[in-house]
């Protein structure tokens, strides 16, 4: 794959499809997004790990959220930083060096992406950008290991299990919650998904 922690090719795909990929009609807000709201404190400092286009980011920002969105792609962060009016960190997972740094980290259909080898070494990074109680919560696609969609995009396709040993490997948490639930694919392919949120110890 060429490295443990993030997949070039998968980058790739996000930069030449930038437009297509941000322009695509999502609603205006998941109810997992409010819930997510709801569970940090008002005004809370959000780390969007992985912000795409920026929709949900405009979401948080609207709600009076202060929000540092992040994406490893520059593609994808030119285009976010031209809907939110401001700049958005172009930084890989592996390299984020913030320390106790968010109250939540909201990493919406992001760390899928992440090489199976490498993902307890990403979770523990972004375990360290958590403040104590803060809350953390990631999407990802179902399955019994990695591979690639019909358009080249790498993904770890974890089990409930296995994701959960990662989470573990970079923990402790005070909770960790994972559900199941359906979902669609950008290529519109109906998937499970696994919903993973936790606590970072007070």
């Amino acid at each position: 794959m060429g490295d443990e922690t993030h997949d070039p090719e998968t980058l790739a795909f996000y930069d030449r499809d930038a437009a297509a990929y941000a322009g695509r009609r999502l609603p205006k807000i998941s109810q997992r997004l409010t819930d997510f709201l709801a569970a940090v404190p008002a005004g809370a400092h959000v780390l969007d790990l992985g912000c795409g286009g920026g929709q949900d980011s405009e979401v948080m920002l609207a709600e009076g959220f202060e929000v540092t969105p992040l994406d490893g792609s520059r593609g994808l962060a030119e285009i976010a930083s031209a809907r939110l009016g401001r700049p958005v960190r172009v930084q890989l997972f592996e390299d984020i060096e913030d320390e106790a740094a968010f109250e939540g980290i909201w990493a919406n259909a992001s760390l899928l992406h992440v090489p199976t080898a490498g993902l307890v070494r990403v979770l523990a990074r972004v375990r360290r950008a958590l403040r104590p109680g803060g809350i953390f919560h990631a999407t990802y696609k179902a399955g019994e290991g990695g591979g690639r969609d019909t358009l080249g995009r790498y993904f770890n396709f974890p089990s409930e299990a296995a994701l959960r040993a990662a989470y573990e490997q970079a923990g402790p948490w005070a909770a960790l919650e994972i559900h199941q639930g359906p979902g669609r694919s950008y290529e519109q392919e109906e998937r499970t998904w696994l919903q993973v949120t936790v606590v970072r110890p007070a």
